[in-house]
């Protein structure tokens, strides 16, 4: 891959936006503007990338040919350098080729998280519970804001539904990976003979859209209030706070009640409603890199699944990079980095692939 005429268009590409962003006009509309800023902030690192990768080509030519030199001190000197050069070269290179892969534009969202439990009865429901407190611990140690939207309880404290959101730098770019089915394999707490079983929960993972995403119509949404029901306070328990909104076009139903105020609850079920719809727009204008909601979650099936949890073994497996790692109890402590970043190498690898061939 010629990466010279990448890295010269980039850098045109930046004066571009560098000018724009010196137009008062610009700030006008503030979407735009945030838009810009970023593109500004991604061109610039590539740029500077770009430059080093440049400079270092040219050194480990300009040393290369030292290394014919009559001065044998002069030689030896240009062989050590050209080593290391070499092994500079081949490191800025990858930087550079994996800067040529277009961002996600949703990586920079904030994240709407729906965890429901699959098949396995309460068993799936308590598994369904490990993960969500799973997710809500890696938001914590991240110093994301973790919100909560809607929760349906089991029993022995496990949970049929959760909807929550959270909030953060980067948290849908490191948290899209999570879509699917997950495995459970252990021996529940409901079983008295010792016998391993095999559950299901399924999570989706939808970037949080904003009103200029997607605009609702009035006259597409069926919005009544009731009363809330199971725990949560008294307050919540005595007013007509829950609230669930019917999406006539698609048919997509979604229900809020975590919050005692019905106001709150209105806001929360649309945030969740346009995050649904939003992703399922990226899918259809995107399907090489994204699938709808339900192909996300698929079946629950037990034979569907994105990875295992396997306890009698301290197992976690994830089967789309088949990597197996045996810390299986900090897992779900929420230290999920060593299996979130080599999925985000794999993505970009894979997308970097892809754009080599489209470049050929």
């Amino acid at each position: 891959m010629e990466l010279k005429t990448h890295i010269e268009s980039f850098a045109n590409r930046l004066k571009a936006v560098e000018a724009a962003l010196s137009n008062p006009e610009v700030f006008q509309n503030q979407q735009r503007a945030q838009e810009l800023g970023r593109e500004f902030a991604r061109l610039k690192e590539f740029s500077d990338i770009g430059n080093a990768y440049l400079e270092a080509v040219a050194s480990l030519a300009e040393n290369s040919q030292l290394l014919t030199s009559s001065d044998a001190e002069m030689a030896e000197m240009a062989k050590e350098e050209v080593a290391r050069l070499e092994s500079e070269v081949k490191r800025l290179e990858l930087k550079v080729q994996r800067g040529l892969v277009p961002p996600d534009p949703s990586d920079s969202r904030n994240t709407i998280f729906e965890i429901r439990a699959g098949t396995g009865g309460l068993e799936s429901a308590l598994f369904a519970a490990d993960l969500h407190r799973m997710y809500t611990r890696y938001a914590d140690e991240r110093g994301w804001k973790v919100e909560m939207m809607d929760t349906s309880i089991a029993e022995l404290g496990g949970l049929r539904e959760v909807i929550f959101s959270i909030k953060g730098q980067d948290v849908y770019k490191r948290l899209k990976f999570e879509s699917g089915v997950h495995r459970v394999q252990r021996v529940p707490a409901t079983e008295a003979s010792g016998r391993i079983h095999t559950s299901t929960a399924t999570v989706a993972v939808l970037p949080e859209a904003e009103e200029v995403d997607i605009e609702l119509k009035s006259d597409d949404l069926e919005i009544t209030v009731c009363r809330a029901s199971g725990p949560g306070g008294q307050g919540v328990n005595t007013t007509d706070s829950a609230v669930q909104v019917l999406h006539k076009p698609t048919g997509m139903i979604v229900r809020c009640a975590d919050e005692r105020s019905q106001q709150k609850n209105k806001i929360r079920v649309l945030t969740v409603l346009r995050s649904r719809l939003l992703d399922r727009k990226i899918a259809e204008e995107n399907a090489k890199y994204a699938a709808q909601r339900k192909a996300q979650i698929g079946s629950g099936d037990r034979n569907e699944r994105i990875r295992t949890y396997n306890f009698p073994q301290n197992r976690v497996t994830d089967h789309r990079i088949e990597l197996t790692l045996h810390n299986l109890p900090t897992f779900l402590q929420g230290d999920i980095d060593c299996i979130i970043d080599p999925l985000m190498i794999d993505d970009l690898n894979s997308k970097l692939a892809a754009f080599k061939l489209e470049s050929q």
